[in-house]
């Protein structure tokens, strides 16, 4: 078989080491390397000497992140590869020879790396990734609190909307100070706006057994609350003033339904905005894991499950499509909407979720906004089928009907 590289170096990587496996035209030398900084340089120190140009290694877990750091910054060319790639040969169940196959897959080029961006996009991944989950530890130190107000039988989340919103929030920080006793109608008076019409449910509502215990639980989640807010408005201002070059492109998908501020700056920070590295939207939507598998035999069509891809990405659409379906009169809830009662509304944030991913491509692509084509769009495309389907029902409902067009 052809030889396309001559010297070549094929990395099995793991938590505590590395195994490498160096072939040149003198020979394959294979050694065991630890996984501190000064292990891996001291590796790399032999992988120069050696005189390779290509480096190959699976994507396990976190623990490539530094060996291809420290690789880039040497100017080696270096292959993240996928491990379902890499066939499961047998026999080669050892660290050693799993190293020894990359090495020879790679020599005759029979590996295709993974898509890795630059440094700075990869900064500002891990940015957006660490808010979305302090945003989402948010809502779970909230349910909590929540759930600790129930067992006090403090009812207020059936008469607020939001129980850490500022007259909650002032009710419940009034109702954990050490008082024997709380005058409910005063504190009910905090409520602001059009929560003052609720007063009398609010007074019904602070009217529990709240203990000791659980006025200590609810101040440390308060506090807890506090911090994670601060900590998010931190890392905001930093990804703000790292988005400041991709100022135009998160207006262009600001203006998609569902898609605010926050999500289109997760979406940049995942696929970036040069959408040359995608042929076109269906390997973008396949490299996201958000389009539809493809399973089929005999002709019969099998279960079509979503492929794995990038989750946090996907975690994004999703939102954005459970966004987009509460937006009336667009293109996006229609669909939603039409799949949801089929479907079920998970398949439906999914489906939306991809038709949002594809717009996100052309909208990257061609530099040009999001055009509305409206809730009927559907309607429009079966026309026909539609005017059809609704005589059919009527006329077995006992009406003779004839349609003639509106005038204009």
């Amino acid at each position: 078989m052809l030889k396309l590289y001559e010297k070549v170096c094929g990395l099995d990587v793991h938590k505590a080491s590395i195994t490498a496996c160096i072939i040149t035209p003198e020979g394959k030398e294979i050694k065991t390397y630890g996984t501190m900084t000064a292990d891996i340089i001291e590796m790399i120190e032999e992988i120069k000497n050696k005189g390779c140009t290509h480096v190959a290694m699976e994507s396990t877990g976190v623990y490539w992140k530094p060996i291809y750091n420290l690789l880039e910054a040497e100017d080696i060319e270096t292959l993240v590869v996928n491990a379902a790639h890499i066939k499961a040969v047998p026999g080669r169940k050892t660290d050693v020879k799993d190293s020894e196959w990359i090495a020879e897959l790679l020599q005759h080029g029979l590996l295709k790396g993974s898509y890795i961006p630059k440094r700075d996009q990869r900064e500002l991944r891990e940015l957006v990734r660490y808010r979305r989950s302090l945003v989402q530890e948010r809502s779970r130190e909230v349910n909590r609190l929540q759930k600790v107000l129930e067992g006090a039988n403090i009812k207020l989340s059936n008469v607020v909307s939001n129980v850490l919103g500022v007259s909650g929030r002032k009710m419940v920080e009034e109702l954990i100070k050490e008082k024997d006793e709380k005058d409910l109608e005063v504190i009910a008076q905090l409520a602001r706006g059009r929560m003052q019409e609720k007063i009398p449910q609010i007074i019904k509502a602070l009217n529990g057994t709240i203990g000791k215990h659980q006025k200590m639980i609810i101040a440390a989640q308060l506090e807890h609350v506090d911090f994670l807010t601060k900590k998010i408005e931190d890392i905001d201002k930093e990804v703000e003033e790292r988005m400041i070059p991709f100022k135009e492109s998160l207006t262009l998908l600001d203006g998609i339904p569902g898609v605010g501020l926050r999500v289109a700056q997760e979406i940049v920070a995942e696929i970036g905005t040069d959408m040359e590295r995608f042929a076109d939207s269906s390997k973008l939507s396949s490299w996201a894991g958000i389009s539809p598998g493809n399973n089929e035999s005999a002709g019969k069509r099998k279960t079509g499950k979503t492929t794995k891809g990038n989750k946090h990405l996907k975690s994004a659409l999703t939102e954005a499509a459970r966004a987009a379906a509460k937006i009336k009169n667009t293109y996006l809830s229609a669909q939603y909407k039409r799949i949801a009662a089929r479907r079920g509304k998970n398949r439906a944030a999914i489906a939306v979720g991809h038709s949002i991913l594809v717009i996100v491509y052309h909208i990257l692509k061609y530099n040009k906004p999001f055009k509305e084509l409206g809730d009927e769009y559907f309607i429009k495309q079966r026309e026909k089928v539609v005017m059809k389907s609704a005589v059919k029902r009527l006329e077995l409902l006992g009406f003779k009907v004839s349609l003639e067009p509106k005038a204009s």
